[in-house]
């Protein structure tokens, strides 16, 4: 005969929210070919990646047959110094963009 096992308790601990890292959200001002794109104002890391992630989506961008690949256009380019790069490239070479 099996003996059925007691169902495991899960310890409920208090819920704590979770609090964002101090290196993201301290503003930082992007260089002149960035602040083209995002705007001059210093913003955290995290809000100047989301403004570029709507530049990029409103000017449609994205390639059609990737959508990881992002085009480079006439403001884009200096940024990235290439015609095409990967949005995981693409959030490295922005950061060589930002004091």
């Amino acid at each position: 005969m099996a003996t059925a096992k007691p169902a495991a308790k899960k310890a409920t601990a208090a819920k704590t929210t979770r609090q964002p890292s101090a290196a993201f959200m301290k503003p930082l001002t992007p260089s002149a070919h960035l602040a083209a794109v995002v705007g001059a104002t210093p913003l955290p890391r995290t809000e100047v990646v989301k403004k570029l992630w709507d530049y990029i989506k409103k000017h449609n961008l994205q390639d059609a047959a990737n959508k990881r690949m992002i085009n480079a256009d006439a403001k884009l380019k200096p940024i990235f110094g290439k015609d095409q790069v990967s949005m995981f490239e693409m959030t490295k070479l922005v950061s060589a963009h930002l004091k």
